[in-house]
C-alpha cells in the first residue's frame, strides 16, 4: 500500500511542517544564546516572526477545510459549511461566463465545425470507427428481433397497416405503370417459357399420357392405352409449345392483345367498381388471417434476421463496407460542398442559442445541487487534491516572509533605541 506521504500535498505539507519545527528550534536556540552575542536576537526575532507566521497561514488554510483541532471556532471549516452557497455562485459563474450565447456561437463560428466534421470523416480511420460503432449499434438491434415480443409487436404493426391500406387502387395503379411500360407483356413471356418447360419436362409427358390413357376407355380395351397416350400427350406438348412459340416471335399476336385487354379491364374494375374492390380486400383479409401467412411471414422474418446477423458478424460485412462507403461519401461531399458547410453553420447557429435557453437553468441547477449533495470529506479531499499544493506554498512563504518581517522590525527597533 503506498504511503500518505507519497502525494505531492502531502508532501508539501510535511515541508512547510518541517519549516515551522525549524523555525521553533532556531528560536530556541537563539533564546539560550542570545546574551553572548547581539546576532542571536536578530535570529531569534527572525525565528519569533516565522512561527507565528507559520501558524496563522497553518489556521488560514487549514480552516478552509476543516475546524482546526476539531475546536468550534467560528468561521472555520468554510467550505463544507458552505457548499450550497458556493454550488450556486459556481453554478452562476459557468452559466454566466462559459454558457453565455454570445460567447458560444463566437465560438462556434471560429471552429468552424462543419469543415472539422468533413475532414474528421474523409479520414480512413474515422469512416472505419463510425461504420464500427454503426454496426455495434445495428448488431444490438438485430439480437433484439430474435425476441418473440418484437417479432409478434411488428408483425402486427405491419398486417394493420396493411388492413388498413386501400389496396385497390394501389393495385390498379402498379399494373397501370406495368402496362404502359410493356413489362406486362414480359411478364405474359416468362410465364409462357415456364410453361413450356413444365410441359416439355419427361414427367409430366407421362402424366399427361397416363391421363389421357385412363379417359379413354375403348383404347384401353384394345391395348393400345399406353401407345395411344404417349403419342396424344406428345402431340398435345408440341402443339402448346408450337403455340408458345408463335406468340413470343409475334408481338401482335391475337394472345397478347386479349392480354392486353384483360389486363386493362382489371385496371378499370379495380379503379371504378367499389365492389370488385371490396372482394379484392376480402381476399387480402382471408390471406392475412390464413395461419400459412403468419408462418410465412415468420420464417421470412427469420430468414432477414439471420441474414443480418451473417453479415454484421462477418470481418467483410457489406452492410459495414457500405457504412464506411457511405461515411467517407459524406465527407468528401461536405469537403466539397461549401453551401452544405454554410447551411450546417447557419442551423448550428440557430439552434444553439434557443438550446442554451433552454438548458442553461437545467445545467446550473444541476451544479449547484451536484456541490450541495456532496459528501465533504470527498468534497474536501477532492478539493485538497486540486489546490492544496498551492496552499501549502502560502504557508511556506507565510513562514519565510514572517520571519524577514520580524527580522526587519527587530532591526528598526534596535536602531530606533540607538
Amino acid at each position: 500500500m503506498p504511503s500518505p506521504w507519497q502525494s505531492p500535498v502531502s508532501r508539501m505539507k510535511l515541508v512547510a511542517a518541517g519549516l515551522l519545527l525549524l523555525a521553533a528550534l532556531l528560536y530556541v536556540l537563539a533564546t539560550l544564546m542570545q546574551a553572548s552575542h547581539p546576532a542571536w536576537g536578530y535570529l531569534g526575532a527572525f525565528a519569533e516572526a516565522a512561527m507565528v507566521g507559520a501558524i496563522a497561514d497553518w489556521f488560514a488554510v487549514t480552516a478552509l477545510f476543516r475546524r482546526p483541532f476539531g475546536l468550534p471556532i467560528p468561521h472555520t471549516a468554510i467550505i463544507p459549511h458552505n457548499k450550497a452557497r458556493i454550488g450556486r455562485n459556481l453554478a452562476e459563474f459557468i452559466t454566466t461566463h462559459f454558457l453565455a450565447t454570445p460567447l458560444v456561437l463566437a465560438k462556434l463560428a471560429e471552429l468552424d465545425l462543419a469543415s472539422r466534421l468533413a475532414a474528421w470523416l474523409r479520414h480512413p480511420a474515422n469512416a472505419e470507427a463510425v461504420g464500427r460503432q454503426l454496426i455495434g449499434i445495428a448488431r444490438f438491434g438485430v439480437q433484439a428481433l430474435h425476441d418473440e415480443r418484437v417479432q409478434a409487436f411488428a408483425r402486427e404493426r405491419l398486417i394493420a397497416r396493411i388492413r388498413r391500406t386501400d389496396v385497390a387502387p394501389m393495385l390498379a395503379q402498379a399494373l397501370e405503370i406495368l402496362t404502359a411500360q410493356g413489362r406486362h407483356q414480359a411478364m405474359l413471356d416468362e410465364m409462357l417459357l415456364r410453361l413450356d418447360g413444365i410441359l416439355r419436362d419427361d414427367d409430366t409427358r407421362a402424366l399427361i399420357a397416363d391421363t389421357i390413357t385412363r379417359e379413354v376407355r375403348t383404347l384401353r380395351y384394345l391395348g393400345l392405352g399406353r401407345s395411344v397416350g404417349g403419342w396424344s400427350a406428345n402431340k398435345l406438348v408440341d402443339g402448346i409449345s408450337a403455340l408458345i412459340a408463335e406468340i413470343a416471335a409475334d408481338p401482335g399476336h391475337l394472345v397478347r392483345q386479349r392480354f392486353d385487354e384483360h389486363v386493362g379491364e382489371y385496371v378499370e374494375r379495380l379503379r371504378q367498381d367499389p365492389e370488385y374492390a371490396l372482394k379484392v380486400e376480402r381476399i387480402l383479409a382471408l390471406l392475412l388471417e390464413h395461419p400459412a401467412t403468419g408462418d410465412y411471414f415468420r420464417s421470412l422474418w427469420q430468414d432477414l434476421v439471420a441474414w443480418l446477423e451473417a453479415d454484421l458478424s462477418s470481418e467483410r460485412s457489406r452492410i459495414g463496407a457500405r457504412i464506411v462507403g457511405l461515411t467517407r461519401g459524406l465527407g468528401d461531399a461536405l469537403a466539397g460542398d461549401a453551401a452544405m458547410r454554410g447551411w450546417i453553420d447557419e442551423q448550428l447557429a440557430r439552434a444553439v442559442p434557443e438550446l442554451l435557453e433552454r438548458y442553461r437553468g437545467q445545467i446550473g441547477g444541476y451544479i449547484a445541487e451536484r456541490v450541495e449533495n456532496w459528501e465533504s470529506a470527498e468534497l474536501v479531499e477532492q478539493m485538497e487534491r486540486s489546490v492544496g499544493k498551492d496552499l501549502q506554498y502560502i504557508r511556506i512563504n507565510g513562514t519565510l516572509v514572517g520571519g524577514l518581517v520580524g527580522l526587519v522590525l527587530h532591526a528598526l527597533t534596535r536602531l530606533a533605541g540607538a
